[in-house]
């Protein structure tokens, strides 16, 4: 029993380093080594550019609030650096949201919780889609899937996060 207990508590450990490697330090790494033209579905953070949500969180310098994610207000090819961070994982439709993000952008830099990233990767209370990717950083949409289950419980308890 006691060695359950030890395996239970590294794990629990071990995926709480994970995230935050992945999450704070992984993610801040690349949102702060430059300034982004356009930093969609920001949350709280300032990309240094125009930062766009569908809700403010906070007060954020030129914020943009938008209502539909597949319909951006804004011309082709307006922006040389998009950062998408952390949402493709929340929308119904990432292939259609990154079309629209190839659309505005020049050069389209998502963020990802690698499949390494477990609490981030498999959050079946905010996610709808696994990507099945090592790498946090991509300018390609990596494969994904359905995230197992999230569906359901989704139609249960809801989103807490609604992309």
């Amino acid at each position: 029993m006691t060695a359950i207990i030890i395996i239970s508590i590294l794990f629990i450990l071990l995926t709480k380093i994970t995230n935050i490697i992945s999450y704070e330090i992984m993610k801040d790494k690349i949102l702060y080594r430059q300034t982004w033209d356009l930093n969609i579905c920001c949350g709280r953070t300032d990309g240094g550019g125009i930062n766009v949500d569908i809700v403010q969180h906070q007060e954020l310098p030129r914020f943009v609030q938008i209502d539909n994610i597949y319909s951006l207000p804004f011309a082709d090819k307006a922006f040389p650096t998009v950062l998408c961070s952390h949402t493709l994982e929340h929308v119904d439709d990432p292939i259609r949201f990154f079309r629209e993000l190839q659309r505005i952008g020049q050069k389209v830099v998502l963020v990802l919780p690698p499949i390494w990233d477990i609490t981030a990767a498999f959050n079946f209370l905010e996610h709808k889609w696994l990507f099945l990717t090592w790498k946090k950083e991509h300018e390609v949409l990596p494969r994904f899937v359905k995230l197992p289950m999230a569906g359901s419980i989704h139609r249960v308890v809801g989103q807490r996060i609604k992309a």
